[in-house]
């Protein structure tokens, strides 16, 4: 049996996009496998923002109800088998072994190979199937109609967290378009829940709903009262429960948490035992990293895994939130293919200067092009060719100048900035 390393290269060495998207390619790898996909029970999740979060608060509850939970997330934040556990527990080191090397063994058989994500849905699904989860909160990798996810049938929920402009080039360019291949893990008869709040992308998601006579449902933005928030989480209202707490940061989680809680009811529907009790406790446990995360405090340094439009809007009213008539220290790396002007602009009204650096990625848009974009929007910047010494530098000069640092962008810098803000936080204490 080869070892974790070794099958993880090999994983990542079969590419995200190497095929054009076929349905059929992980039907057969899972139909070669013994179909572990069917008989599970599953809550899909897609949209443009918001799918990882909804998921952890989802499975959270779920397991504080006493369901043996799966959770299927991408992408990972500091290890790989952090995108399939069971229970919050991640894939141990035997089971992705030994599942991967079956899983590579069949795929260098086919003549169409499947793509990376492909094969990490396998060998999730077959870890799910092997140790006979109640639940599996399934995440979306990219899209939905040609997700490699789409695969499983009849799923106790579908939900859509919400729609914006990513991916254009394989979702389409308009709000519509992309609703329409997102609504497309919608099943026929199984119900559905929008989160989002665009008309045009709701009515996209409520046509292709009702094509499938599938329950369509909304989220009551009515129900969310608020009663405070600050760094250490929210506390509110919704509908009849009240005083509930969540300790996930960022003004964009009310939204989640409307979608996670009448998820909730649906789901209750559905025939699943979910106490009161257990919507409280698993949303006061519920964790996901690199979303408004609070890594240092005095002053603040979080870290926002806001990568396109949506993302930096929701990113900038959290600040907003937070740091009221206060302006912030950027740091941030961007993909190439995106719509960083954009971005830059929305982040103008709130930002004091900008850190910039690259990711590494071969996609990363270099640092000194970045920091000449922020300059061009009248906003201070400075570029580091080191990464390491541009995060240090970043945090330094934030503590020196006791301004609140946000890191914000591409979740490749995640794994760094934590490190190195734990090795400030140890020099400070």
């Amino acid at each position: 049996m080869q070892n974790t390393d070794d099958i993880i290269a090999r994983i990542h060495a079969a590419g995200m996009f190497g095929s054009p998207p076929d349905p059929s390619r992980i039907r057969f790898l899972l139909s070669r496998l013994g179909d572990p996909h069917k008989g599970l029970q599953y809550v899909h999740v897609a949209g443009t923002n918001g799918k990882g979060s909804v998921c952890a608060m989802l499975e959270s509850i779920l397991r504080s109800a006493g369901y043996r939970t799966g959770l299927f997330t991408s992408p990972y934040i500091r290890r790989f088998e952090e995108r399939i556990r069971i229970c919050g527990e991640c894939i141990g080191t035997d089971a992705l072994s030994e599942i991967g090397e079956r899983v590579l063994s069949i795929a260098q058989e086919m003549e169409d190979k499947p793509t990376e994500f492909e094969l990490i849905t396998a060998i999730g699904l077959c870890w799910f199937c092997r140790e006979q989860v109640d639940v599996v909160v399934l995440e979306v990798g990219l899209g939905g109609r040609f997700d490699p996810t789409n695969v499983i049938e009849n799923p106790l929920l579908s939900v859509i967290t919400g729609i914006d402009f990513d991916h254009t080039s394989l979702l389409g360019n308009t709000l519509q378009a992309i609703a329409a291949e997102k609504a497309g893990i919608i099943k026929k008869g199984c119900p559905c829940l929008f989160g989002g709040a665009d008309g045009s992308a709701c009515r996209t998601v409520r046509a292709v709903a009702a094509k499938q006579n599938a329950p369509f449902h909304t989220v009551d933005r009515s129900n969310f009262r608020l009663l405070q928030m600050d760094l250490s989480g929210t506390r509110f209202d919704f509908a009849e429960r009240k005083d509930l707490f969540l300790p996930l940061l960022g003004r964009y989680q009310i939204q989640n948490v409307g979608t996670v809680l009448t998820a909730t009811e649906i789901l209750r529907e559905r025939g699943l035992s979910i106490s009161e009790d257990a919507i409280r406790e698993g949303l006061s446990l519920a964790r996901w990293p690199a979303r408004f995360e609070l890594l240092l405090r005095e002053p603040a340094v979080l870290f926002d895994g806001g990568h396109n439009p949506e993302g930096v809007r929701e990113a900038v009213r959290s600040v907003q939130e937070y740091f009221p008539e206060q302006r912030i220290h950027i740091l941030s790396a961007v993909m190439q293919d995106k719509n960083f002007d954009e971005m830059i602009e929305t982040l103008r009204p709130v930002t004091q200067k900008a850190y910039t650096v690259s990711s590494g990625m071969p996609r990363s848009l270099p640092s000194e092009v970045y920091a000449l974009c922020f300059e061009k929007h009248r906003i201070p910047a400075e570029s580091f060719a080191d990464l390491k010494e541009g995060i240090r530098c970043a945090i330094r000069e934030s503590i020196e100048a006791n301004v609140p640092l946000l890191c914000l962008g591409s979740l490749y810098l995640y794994q760094t900035v934590a490190e190195i803000a734990e090795q400030e936080f140890a020099q400070r204490a």
